[in-house]
């Protein structure tokens, strides 16, 4: 496809975001080899970076936006899709902290706590070797000794809908999938300006076990104690202490906001690709 390009190694997530946000501001395309966390954390250094561009390899454990965005899993055929791809403007959700509304990190998929909380600490620190199934180990683990927890939500606040629940967690997502192919918001849009909020009450832990390979398909949403709203901002807090993580890495803690930032970063996705998680056609160029 006569694309140059120069490889640069990363000692941590500062040095990575460091390194794109050089070569974006040279007017080079950011291209990661990663998962998630590491794409979120890209996405995040180049959101005020002008005219940045991003591509992904899958080169993580979960490999959700990829799969999202319509890359291929295999590394020769993701490589042809990057260099004949289509740029595309995404959403990213921005954390809000504090009374001032400071504005913390921001994500690509989806930001959740609760349940979530603990299953994503014990998939961290999960050894290597269990691949993409670190996530249902983390989420077994989690719920041996989970109990339940009291959540608020307000959406689009100050003045907004408020909801209160007990149950497991909490979500706003940006993007459909997370946890390696669980589609726990699967009518979200990655450019629409909004976040799917996804509200998971209380069942008994044998029912919450039974009802989670519906996730897998997203139907998991027809049940009855899964709620789903539709907002640009919502606002976070509950009974006890708990860590938001977004694209499998801690984010923040609850309470917060989370906002949806609509366009904040330009991604390179396949030609041709499913529009499913897009509201809109793809930027001119390419």
């Amino acid at each position: 496809h006569g694309l140059a390009l120069r490889r640069e190694d990363t000692r941590d997530l500062p040095h990575a975001r460091e390194l794109a946000r050089e070569a974006a501001g040279a007017g080079e395309i950011v291209l990661a080899l990663s998962g998630d966390g590491l794409l979120g954390a890209l996405a995040d250094a180049l959101r005020d970076v002008p005219g940045a561009t991003l591509g992904i390899l899958p080169g993580g454990r979960g490999n959700d936006l990829a799969r999202v965005l319509g890359m291929p899993d295999d590394a020769i055929a993701a490589c042809a899709a990057f260099a004949s791809g289509v740029p595309r403007a995404l959403d990213l959700g921005v954390v809000l902290a504090g009374s001032a509304e400071q504005r913390g990190d921001s994500y690509v998929g989806i930001a959740s706590a609760g349940f979530d909380s603990d299953a994503n600490r014990i998939a961290n620190e999960a050894p290597a070797w269990l691949g993409g199934q670190v996530y249902a180990y983390g989420a077994l683990r989690a719920l041996v000794s989970w109990r339940p927890a009291r959540f608020e939500i307000e959406l689009d606040p100050p003045g907004g809908e408020r909801h209160s629940f007990s149950g497991y967690s909490i979500a706003a997502a940006n993007s459909r999938a997370y946890g390696g192919g669980m589609n726990l918001a699967p009518d979200a849009l990655l450019d629409d300006g909004l976040l799917e909020i996804v509200a998971v009450k209380r069942v008994s832990k044998l029912r919450f076990l039974l009802n989670l390979p519906k996730v897998f398909a997203g139907t998991h949403v027809l049940l009855e104690n899964v709620l789903v709203f539709r907002a640009a901002e919502v606002a976070i807090s509950a009974d006890r202490p708990f860590v938001l993580y977004a694209d499998g890495d801690p984010i923040g803690e609850l309470p917060l906001r989370v906002r949806a930032e609509r366009g904040a970063v330009n991604m390179i996705v396949p030609a041709g690709a499913d529009a499913a998680p897009f509201g809109s056609a793809p930027t001119t160029g390419g």
